[in-house]
């Protein structure tokens, strides 16, 4: 037993495992991303519908969108943003991991006679001959992937944008980084029943990498029939980290915000948007 505390609290090297297909595509935890998702009163896998309302009604403003206006929405999620930009005649395409969300998001469109694509791919793989106005990627969707990984999705949205498109996405900041500690938790049911549906143990255990400003909650979940862990990482930005980034990609940074509804950039927020142009 020793030697399995010793394993499950060890610490990985920076970005050692990835398991977002694990996460998003649980039969369980898959169902509970989505009814997060769909639930408007809460901040957790999307925005509060009130705040979305008035996010894409900035968005719709800012981007000029119109009948004509092409946008890729990464890490759509059940179609929130998606479908709230069609019904201003848009023409979307949404990308995402979980085939869950995906089958809702074709349900709620086909139901509506919103003439959507929908596409269930991990989207750094995602390619297309089709060209874009704007790119999204919403929820700090951005802060989930490794270097190497950022690198390569800001490629993939240079060579998807028409000239003169433009990126919007969301990321945390430092003064995020700075409010969160290192932690050891063991629970029954961690989560309130989030990673299964039967009895188990959850452990979490916190990592901070100091130098790189990332944070990694390793999520270990002990059931009956099977031990799994989960590695949730999120990189922590300055505006200057941010756009040094989309400048080694070939975008020039037009605006920094503090949320994607628009608001004034506050260097007290603990996360912040950016508006890049290609």
């Amino acid at each position: 037993m020793d030697n399995n505390l010793e394993k499950i609290k060890s610490r990985p090297a920076l970005y050692e495992f990835y398991t977002a297909k694990e996460l998003w595509n649980d039969e369980h935890t898959s169902k509970q991303m989505l009814s997060y998702h769909l639930n408007g009163d809460v901040d957790i896998s999307s925005r509060r519908f009130e705040f979305i309302d008035k996010s894409v009604d900035w968005i719709a403003s800012t981007f000029n969108v119109s009948g004509n206006t092409k946008i890729a929405d990464f890490g759509c999620g059940p179609g929130l943003y998606a479908h709230r930009l069609a019904r201003r005649n848009a023409k979307v395409t949404g990308i995402d991991f979980s085939k869950r969300s995906i089958d809702y998001a074709k349900d709620t469109a086909a139901k509506e006679k919103l003439a959507i694509k929908y596409i269930n791919t991990n989207y750094l793989v995602f390619d297309t001959d089709e060209r874009f106005d704007l790119i999204l990627m919403i929820m700090c969707d951005y802060c989930a992937l490794s270097t190497e990984q950022r690198e390569k999705i800001l490629q993939k949205f240079y060579s998807l944008l028409n000239p003169g498109g433009s990126v919007l996405l969301d990321v945390y900041s430092i003064v995020a980084y700075e409010e969160r500690e290192e932690q050891s938790v063991c629970e029954e049911n961690l989560l309130d029943g989030f990673w299964a549906e039967g009895e188990y143990k959850g452990y979490l255990n916190t990592f901070k990498y100091e130098e790189d400003k990332v944070i990694l909650d390793k999520y270990t979940i002990i059931e009956q029939e099977r031990v799994r862990t989960i590695y949730n990482w999120l990189k922590y930005f300055t505006p200057e980290e941010l756009e040094k980034e989309f400048a080694e990609a070939r975008f020039k940074i037009e605006k920094f915000y503090s949320d994607v509804a628009g608001t004034p950039f506050d260097v007290k927020g603990t996360e912040f948007a950016v508006i890049a142009t290609k």
